[in-house]
């Protein structure tokens, strides 16, 4: 018989109770709860710590190789005999070995940012733990503030994942990158030395002012290598990564002081220095300079070619990330010479061109209160500094001069040191327009630019001296000048035609003010200067010489297309008829260039100016032959260096050499014979020199001949100015019909340099009596004075391998035939053997060829 299971589940047991069992002790079932609560919440904690690990580990950087360890720092450049020249950059880091770092530099790090530092696994967990907190607070809104809480490894960790993932993102002031910087952080302490973490930091850390790493900051306050640091200027460094702006030595030395006072304590609590040392670098004062901006300083113009070709070629990034070391082909003497020159140049033009007034004038009280004040401020107890330009206040005129105060200092300007400043007037001639009254152009509370001289000094090359005035200057006061910021501007280019060098250049006169490089960019007209080329492809392509005769007589060139007439003239607007080809150049003359152009062609000439240099397409018409067709300064310099090679083009090089961050070689054009460069440069690239000869763009004759021509341009015509250089050397000349451009373009056997002088927008012309030999030739003659001043020069004379095909003969300048024992009016020319003349001038008898032969010495 069955039974029913509910009556029976029911009745038989007390230990169930509607299928309930009954409950434990209150004490049993609370020691259960925590043994449960134990097991599953260490369980939780560690799958939730690992969570957390996993999740914010993700993407994090791999831990850098010591060796491997690369960051930005900065690319220098330098000139060929190793002056810093410019630095490029994002950072200004320099990487220096742990072991060069002193011993107490690192030692104040510690004890200022992580006296722990030996003994902690990388992670001060209290005081990220509390960082963290506050952080959180902040965010909730619960008060506090975002903090940091970071040991030296956490900051060299921060500095791993900024490379690895920018700034932005790795310096957020939130909870994730504080974890994924203390997990970096410990993986960092597992992988590397304490010395290798501090060697990562010390290269990395921000110290302020452009500054990466203890070296860096070492040049950019003290100006040191930082082993010569003291122990002051080493503590005031290591109080900077907690708030380089909070603590600059420049804006707030106190305040830098006092941090430095905090470091010095840090060190002697922790027995690292001893009192004495501690109260002496206590003691010391906060002098630090500013970092030297070599680029703007040196030389500009030059420095920022040769970013931009790098740039060109290796990228930007490269640039300012890779640490290059770039060797410029600038001779820093040189180059400091060419800059003066084309300063001192551009002043003396723009004084004959005119005064064009004062600065400003003060026209109201709060103006002059305004000036005087800040005059006051900016000289402070500075001294007056003899030749130093000043900003001056005109406070009394008369005709004789002018009182001046500059600052706190009172002087005098007179007329004798303003005889310049006439009014602006082109047409004029300055000699004849001194100024007789300083009432003329000045006026009380004018505000005029002043240089301070002596008495010698009032007076510059572009006055002639006055007696008369000289004695009425009193004795004892001081003396000024009056100077104008130039409105002119020039460019000058130099190039070792040899070593393929540009060895100096200058683009401009300030390139703070406009950087625009007039060497490489402003395509100029050349004027004269361009006739050589014209007369060259004469000699190459017509088989003309020194000797040929050109009827120098007017003509009229008529231009269908247009219906234009074009009617040439010669500068003495005289025509002298016959002349021999070198007569006209010599002397510049207008028409036999035109007809020398025409008889070589249009095409043929726009063909031979790419052949020999020139980057710019020539004028399709026959002005070109009187240098209608602009050309770049640099472009001009190279065709005459294709002279001074006789007629071999080659490549010029501003930069010398490249080597990576390793010291490896990118690329190498270092000469053979550059005393500067190591021997290893020298035989090594020395030997690629010669697998690449260049290209004859003309025959060796025809390029020497054209540079015994240029020679007498120097010797006998229009560049006459050049022979005060006391060496051998060749040139052209170059004037605009309208004065608005001025070249020389010349060179000894070792140097070739060009100079231009002109307005940017033009305007308005220069005086009407300014020339390329009056304007341009005196800076090119300032320069090479210095730049070839230990340097002999030899005469223009063919070398031994091009004299058995060359001769020099006595020419009639007349007609061009061999000159007879009695011709007065001759000329030595170089011909190339079979197309010398034949017949002798008959005059007082004739003689044969060979008599009248003429070698080499």
């Amino acid at each position: 018989m069955s039974q029913n299971p509910e009556k029976t589940d029911r009745s038989e047991s007390k230990l169930v109770l509607d299928g309930v069992p009954p409950k434990r002790p209150l004490w049993v079932r609370l020691l259960k709860f925590a043994a449960w609560a134990t097991l599953t919440g260490a369980t939780a904690a560690v799958i939730a710590v690992a969570g957390v690990y996993y999740h914010f580990s993700q993407g994090l950087p791999d831990i850098p190789k010591v060796d491997q360890y690369w960051p930005p720092i900065v690319t220098e450049v330098y000139t060929d005999d190793a002056v810093l020249a410019g630095e490029f950059y994002h950072h200004r880091r320099k990487v220096v070995p742990y072991e060069r770092i002193p011993k107490r530099l690192v030692q104040a790090f510690i004890a200022s940012e992580d006296s722990s530092f030996f003994d902690h696994q990388g992670v001060d967990v209290l005081g990220t733990a509390r960082a963290a907190f506050k952080t959180i607070s902040k965010k909730l809104g619960l008060g506090g503030s975002v903090q940091g809480g970071s040991t030296l490894t956490q900051q060299t960790a921060k500095a791993v994942l900024i490379a690895a993932e920018g700034y932005e993102s790795a310096t957020a002031k939130n909870l994730k990158r504080k974890i994924r910087e203390a997990i970096l952080a410990r993986r960092l302490e597992e992988a590397l030395t304490k010395e290798e973490i501090l060697y990562l930091y010390l290269n990395n850390v921000f110290l302020g002012h452009h500054s990466y790493g203890v070296q860096s900051a070492a040049e950019n306050y003290y100006r040191k290598d930082v082993r010569d640091l003291t122990l002051g200027e080493m503590t005031l460094i290591a109080g900077l990564p907690q708030a380089p702006s909070r603590y600059s030595p420049f804006k707030k030395p106190e305040a830098a002081k006092k941090r430095r006072s905090y470091v010095l304590r840090r060190m002697f609590d922790e027995g690292m220095i001893s009192a004495e040392e501690r109260a002496q670098a206590d003691a010391e004062a906060v002098n630090v300079y500013p970092v030297e901006d070599v680029f703007h300083e040196f030389a500009p113009f030059f420095s920022e070619q040769v970013r931009r070709d790098v740039v060109e070629r290796y990228s930007n990034k490269v640039l300012l990330n890779d640490g290059l070391k770039v060797f410029a082909t600038m001779d820093s003497e040189r180059q400091r010479a060419a800059q003066e020159s084309v300063l001192e140049g551009l002043m003396a033009i723009d004084k004959r061109q005119g005064f064009r007034g004062p600065v400003k004038q003060l026209t109201t009280e709060q103006e002059r209160k305004e000036f005087i004040d800040n005059s006051m401020k900016a000289m402070g107890n500075e001294q007056l500094q003899e030749n130093k330009l000043y900003v001056a206040r005109v406070t009394k005129v008369e005709a004789e001069g002018a009182e001046v105060q500059v600052g706190p200092h009172k002087g005098l300007l007179p007329l004798l040191g303003m005889r310049w400043a006439r009014k602006v007037n082109p047409e004029g001639y300055y000699p004849g327009l001194m100024l007789t009254s300083a009432k003329r152009v000045l006026a009380v509370d004018d505000v005029i630019v002043v240089r301070h001289v002596v008495k010698k000094d009032l007076t510059d090359d572009n006055v002639q001296f006055d007696r008369k005035l000289d004695k009425e200057i009193p004795e004892g006061v001081p003396l000024f000048r009056l100077e104008q910021e130039p409105e002119l501007q020039s460019a000058l280019v130099s190039i070792d035609p040899h070593r393929q060098y540009l060895t100096a250049m200058v683009g401009g006169y300030d390139f703070d003010a406009n950087e625009f490089n007039r060497a490489f960019q402003a395509c100029r007209q050349p004027g004269s200067s361009f006739k050589p080329l014209v007369y060259s492809a004469a000699l190459e392509q017509l088989g003309w010489t020194g000797a040929t005769i050109i009827v120098d007589s007017p003509i009229v060139e008529h231009d269908p297309e247009n219906g234009v007439a074009w009617k040439p003239d010669n500068y003495s607007d005289e025509f002298l008829g016959d002349v021999l080809l070198r007569t006209a150049l010599v002397n510049s003359m207008n028409i036999p260039a035109v007809k020398t152009f025409a008889a070589v062609g249009v095409k043929n000439m726009a063909e031979w100016s790419l052949k020999l240099g020139l980057s710019t397409p020539m004028n399709m018409d026959f002005s070109a032959a009187l240098g209608s067709s602009c050309v770049y300064p640099y472009d001009l310099a190279n065709v005459y260096a294709v002279f001074n090679r006789y007629g071999r083009k080659k490549p010029t090089y501003f930069i010398r050499k490249i080597e990576d961050r390793f010291g490896r070689t990118l690329e190498d054009h270092t000469a053979y014979d550059d005393a500067w460069a190591p021997l290893q440069d020298r035989v090594a690239a020395g030997y690629a020199r010669l697998f690449e000869p260049g290209e004859q763009v003309m025959s060796p004759e025809t390029g020497f001949i054209t540079t015994s021509m240029l020679r007498g341009v120097v010797t006998e015509g229009t560049g006459g100015p050049a022979q005060k250089l006391g060496k051998p050397a060749a040139g052209k000349t170059g004037t605009t019909n309208d004065s608005f451009d001025t070249w020389f373009a010349g060179f000894t056997r070792d140097l070739v340099t060009v100079a231009w002088v002109g307005y940017d927008k033009n305007e308005h012309p220069l005086g009407r009596y300014e020339t390329g030999g009056r304007a341009s030739l005196p800076i090119w003659l300032n320069y090479m004075k210095p730049a070839l001043a230990a340097r002999p020069q030899s005469e223009f004379w063919p070398p031994e391998w091009l004299r058995d095909t060359m001769m020099l003969l006595r020419i009639d300048k007349k007609t061009g035939k061999i000159a007879s024992s009695g011709t007065k009016d001759a000329v030595n020319i170089w011909f190339k053997k079979g197309t010398q003349p034949d017949d002798v001038a008959p005059e007082k008898g004739s003689v044969g060829v060979q008599d009248f032969i003429m070698g080499a010495p």
